[in-house]
């Protein structure tokens, strides 16, 4: 399985390809099979999202999981902390709250 990532360009949140737009949330990812790389460069082009990129991930009942742990960080957030992970069914994911 193959899906795109890359970093939203007005929040610098990480974002992954839902097949239809941008997600916060990684299971949302869809697999971009052999076309992600031009899937990119017209995301790119139209100035969505920065620097995508195809990365591998294994399919899970709870959503595409990034085969890199670097990716996996990425995905949920810091790695010493689980309780400041991105939690998908939290509506305030990705705003700031003060």
């Amino acid at each position: 399985m193959k899906i795109l990532t890359g970093n939203d360009l007005s929040s610098g949140d990480v974002v992954w390809w839902s097949g239809t737009g941008w997600s916060r949330h990684v299971e949302d990812a869809a697999d971009v099979g052999e076309g992600g790389e031009s899937i990119a460069r017209a995301e790119e082009g139209a100035r969505r999202v920065n620097v995508p990129y195809v990365i591998d991930a294994e399919a899970t009942p709870d959503g595409p999981r990034p085969a890199h742990i670097k990716d996996r960080v990425r995905a949920l957030g810091p790695t010493v902390r689980p309780d400041l992970t991105l939690k998908p069914a939290d509506p305030l994911a990705g705003e700031w709250v003060i």
